[in-house]
C-alpha cells in the first residue's frame, strides 16, 4: 500500500500542471494496460488515435505522441526548417522564455522575438523580423510559432490566425501553434478545434494533454504533411520516442475521442472568469490582461502577494511591477475560487 504524502484537499493557482489526473484518463490507462501489445507506436491504441485526430482536424493530419510540451515544439520546429532556419515568435513565447533554450540548442534553430503587448503576434508583427532571405549573415526566417492560449491567457481568433497563415505563406514561411492550452483556446472561442489549426491554414500542431489533465505526454500533430520532414526520426534523435506509447496514446484517446477535452477546458475557463469576477475592483487590485481562457493577471500591492502564498501557491509574473498569474484547472472547484478571493480581500484590508 502506497502512503499518500500530501493533502489532497489542498488547492492552489500556480500552475494547471499542479493538477492530478482526472479520473477517466487514469481509466484510461487502466484500461489500456495488461496483455502485449507492440512497443514504439506500432500498437493499437496509437493507431486508433490517428482516426480520434482526423475527426478532429481532418483527413492529413497525423499525430506523433512525445513525452511532454517541450519535445513536441523541438521536434515541431526541428521537422520545419533547415539547419540555417530560424523561427518568429512572441517574446512571451513559451518556446522562448520557459524551455531553457531548447529549442535553439537542440532543435538547433535561432528564436526571433518580437514583443507584443498582449502575447499575440500580427502579420505587421511577424515583419519585424522576417526579412533577409538570401543574406548569408543572417539565419533564415523560415517559420512563425505562435501560442494558442498565449502566455498572457489571451486567444487567437479564427480570423487572426487565418491572416497570420496567409501572410506567413505568402512569405514562404511555415506556421506552428504551440497548444498546450489548445482545448482552452477551442473553449473559449466556442469553436471546433480545426476553426482556428486546419481550416486557418496551420501546418504543424503541438497538441496539449498534460495541462487539461493528462498524466503526460502531447503530441506532434501534423496537419500539412509537405512542411515537415524526418518526424520519425527527430522524435527518437530528440529522446521523444515512448516504448510503451500505447498509454500515452490512450490518453489522448480518452480526451479528445469524447468530449472531456472540452469539459474539462470549459470548466478551467469558467473558474478563471469566476476568479476575475470575484476580484475585480477590489482597492489595489488592478488586472492586466483580458481573461480569455484559465488564466488571470493582476497587479498587488507591495507584501500582499507573499502573505498570499502562505495559504495558496501562485507565481510572480513580473516581480518588478507586482504582476502575479492565477491559473485554474480542471479540478478547481467554485469554493477554491472563493477561499482564495475571500483570502485576497483579507490581506488588501490590512495592507
Amino acid at each position: 500500500m502506497i502512503e499518500r504524502l500530501h493533502d489532497a484537499d489542498r488547492r492552489g493557482f500556480a500552475s494547471d500542471n499542479y493538477a492530478g489526473v482526472h479520473p477517466e484518463l487514469l481509466e484510461a490507462i487502466a484500461v489500456a494496460n495488461g496483455g502485449h501489445q507492440i512497443s514504439y507506436g506500432e500498437d493499437v491504441y496509437t493507431e486508433h488515435l490517428q482516426s480520434v485526430m482526423r475527426e478532429h482536424f481532418g483527413d492529413r493530419a497525423e499525430a506523433f505522441p512525445v513525452f511532454n510540451g517541450t519535445g513536441a515544439n523541438v521536434v515541431s520546429l526541428q521537422s520545419m526548417l533547415p539547419r540555417w532556419g530560424a523561427v518568429v515568435c512572441s517574446t512571451t513565447a513559451h518556446i522562448h522564455t520557459d524551455e531553457n533554450a531548447a529549442p535553439e540548442r537542440v532543435a538547433g534553430l535561432k528564436l526571433l522575438t518580437v514583443p507584443t503587448p498582449d502575447g499575440k503576434l500580427t502579420p505587421e508583427l511577424i515583419d519585424v523580423e522576417a526579412w533577409g532571405w538570401g543574406d548569408e549573415h543572417r539565419a533564415q526566417p523560415l517559420a512563425v510559432s505562435i501560442t494558442q492560449t498565449s502566455e498572457l491567457g489571451t486567444a487567437y481568433t479564427v480570423d487572426e490566425v487565418a491572416a497570420i497563415t496567409e501572410h506567413a505563406h505568402s512569405l514562404g514561411m511555415r506556421v506552428h501553434l504551440d497548444g498546450s492550452r489548445i482545448s482552452n483556446a477551442a473553449a473559449s472561442l466556442g469553436v471546433p478545434l480545426r476553426a482556428f489549426t486546419t481550416d486557418a491554414g496551420v501546418d504543424v500542431v503541438s497538441l496539449g494533454g498534460t495541462k487539461n489533465g493528462m498524466l503526460a505526454g502531447e503530441a506532434v500533430l501534423v496537419l500539412n504533411p509537405d512542411a515537415v520532414d524526418g518526424i520519425p526520426f527527430l522524435r527518437k534523435l530528440d529522446m521523444q520516442l515512448a516504448s510503451k506509447m500505447r498509454f500515452v496514446s490512450a490518453q489522448l484517446i480518452a480526451l479528445f475521442g469524447t468530449d472531456l477535452w472540452l469539459r474539462s477546458a470549459s470548466h478551467a475557463n469558467g473558474m478563471a472568469q469566476r476568479l476575475r469576477s470575484a476580484v475585480e475592483g477590489l482597492p489595489g487590485v488592478t488586472l492586466t490582461q483580458e481573461t480569455q481562457a484559465n488564466a488571470v493577471f493582476a497587479i498587488l500591492p507591495a507584501g500582499v502577494a507573499d502573505r498570499l502564498r502562505e495559504s495558496f501557491r501562485f507565481y510572480d509574473w513580473n516581480p518588478a511591477t507586482g504582476e502575479v498569474r492565477w491559473m485554474c484547472s480542471f479540478d478547481t472547484t467554485e469554493a477554491d475560487v472563493d477561499a482564495f478571493a475571500d483570502a485576497l480581500r483579507r490581506e488588501l484590508a490590512s495592507a
